[in-house]
C-alpha cells in the first residue's frame, strides 16, 4: 500500500521479520483511510469555525490525530507526543497545549459535538454530507 504525507510517497510492507521496523506504520494507516475515506475534510469542514488563524493548526486534524493516537494505545493527552514523533509518517502533529484547547472547547460547546457527530456520518455514508435517509 502507498502511503503520502508531505507529498512524498513511500510504501508500507508489512513482515512479521522484525527488519527495518517502524512501529507506528499501522497507525499511519489508520490516518490514512481517515483522510480517504473523507472523515478529515468533514471534521475540518464542521470545526472550521475553531481555526482562530490560518497559520494554526486544523482543528479537524488535531481530532484524527488524537483518534490516531489513541488506537495506537495512547491513553492521556502526552501521549500525543508519540505520534509527533513520528513526522515522516504523520506530518505536522499539533503541540500537548494546542490539542488540549481543541478538545476543551469542542467539550465545551454542544454544537462543535453535533459537527464531530456529522463529520462521522458523513464519512461512515462515503458522501460530502451527513444528509440521510430515515433512521432505524
Amino acid at each position: 500500500m502507498k502511503v503520502q504525507r508531505g507529498g512524498r510517497d513511500f510504501t508500507v510492507d508489512v513482515t512479521a521479520d522484525g527488519e527495518g521496523l517502524v512501529s507506528h506504520a499501522g497507525s499511519a494507516l489508520l490516518a490514512e483511510v481517515a483522510d480517504k475515506t473523507g472523515l478529515t475534510r468533514a471534521l475540518s469542514a464542521g470545526l472550521a469555525g475553531m481555526r482562530e488563524r490560518r497559520s494554526g493548526h486544523d482543528p479537524g486534524r488535531v481530532v484524527r490525530d488524537l483518534a490516531v493516537m489513541l488506537a495506537d494505545g495512547g491513553d492521556c493527552l502526552s501521549d500525543l507526543g508519540a505520534v509527533r514523533d513520528q513526522a515522516p509518517l504523520f506530518g505536522s502533529v499539533a503541540s500537548d497545549s494546542t490539542a488540549f484547547r481543541v478538545i476543551d472547547r469542542i467539550a465545551s460547546d454542544p454544537d462543535l459535538l453535533e459537527a464531530l457527530r456529522d463529520a462521522h456520518a458523513a464519512a461512515r455514508g462515503g458522501c460530502g454530507s451527513s444528509a440521510s435517509g430515515p433512521s432505524g
